[in-house]
């Protein structure tokens, strides 16, 4: 009994000071925090930032920027951080991202301000379609934005930051170059792209697709948002109307509409894309680079 109670005691004490150190650690952690949205904007920043700063995320990988719900913990997140970053054009669902920067009192900048902009009409209404990242070149707009939040909280490494963003900018040019080769393999009357939600109008736009969707651009309650038995049957006219060999589901996305549509139209499903969200780490979407290309070869192989 004694020998029980002192391994207990050790087991404790080790936890405790487990603990403790873990406490230290976040402490001592001196450095500037960006807290971001999305997976994507976080691989951005850190991009920009490499370890200058804590960089932070909302979102875990996987998770539906358009249907989240903030709980406690990231109110308490935002108020720490020194600067926060979102997409914009409501990709964060009643624009969560923003409302939590503004009762904190924090800074915000909104990544997507002046990249080429995509318009869905849904009746009366226009709105911007936010999934502008999804294009190369507006990525790189997300990044130059990010670079100047940046330097506004920490000017005296802006040699620093500019110097590694455009390192970076060299990377997003040279994956342009490479989608743009691979999708050659596609013939033009085969790029029928079909996903759950309107998430790929920059790509298919940039690389002259037809992008298809029967959840509107958004999975969430916006305008222009959720499924319709309309599109439903949209979709399915269009897969046999084409002869499209393959439809995708998408990582952040229930699969089982795509499923339910793949059966109706009698159509394989060619893979799963990375499309609000990018992937854990260890996986080929870890990153908004790996992404692309994991995206683009699935595609690719699909559809040719």
């Amino acid at each position: 009994m004694m020998r029980c109670c002192t391994l207990l005691g050790l087991l404790v004490w080790s936890l405790v000071g487990q603990a403790g150190q873990l406490i230290a650690q976040e402490t001592e952690d001196n450095r500037k925090m960006l807290v971001c949205s999305t997976t994507q904007i976080a691989d951005f920043a850190r991009q920009v930032v490499g370890d200058r700063m804590q960089v932070l995320c909302v979102l875990a990988p996987g998770q539906d920027p358009h249907l989240y719900e903030i709980k406690p913990s990231d109110s308490r997140l935002v108020a720490r951080a020194d600067l926060c970053l979102e997409n914009g054009w409501h990709l964060e669902g009643n624009d969560w991202m923003k409302n939590l920067a503004h009762d904190a009192g924090k800074p915000i900048v909104t990544c997507v301000k002046g990249a080429r902009a995509y318009f869905l009409k849904e009746g009366d209404a226009e709105v911007y379609d936010p999934h502008a990242w999804f294009s190369p070149l507006n990525a790189a707009v997300y990044v130059r934005n990010i670079l100047d939040g940046v330097v506004r909280i920490d000017p005296q490494n802006k040699d620093e930051y500019q110097a590694r963003t455009q390192l970076y900018l060299a990377e997003l040019a040279v994956l342009h170059s490479w989608i743009r080769r691979q999708v050659n393999r596609v013939p033009p009357q085969q790029r029928q792209l079909v996903t759950s939600h309107d998430a790929f109008n920059y790509f298919c736009n940039e690389y002259k697709f037809t992008a298809s969707a029967p959840a509107g651009w958004s999975t969430g309650d916006e305008v222009g948002g959720g499924v319709t038995p309309e599109r439903r049957r949209q979709a399915v006219e269009s897969i046999r109307k084409f002869g499209v060999k393959a439809i995708f589901v998408e990582t952040s996305v229930n699969p089982e509409l795509i499923q339910q549509i793949a059966r109706d139209a009698g159509v394989r499903i060619g893979g799963t894309l990375y499309s609000d969200s990018m992937g854990p780490p260890g996986t080929a979407g870890e990153t908004y680079l790996g992404m692309m290309r994991e995206n683009v070869l699935k595609i690719v192989n699909g559809l040719k």
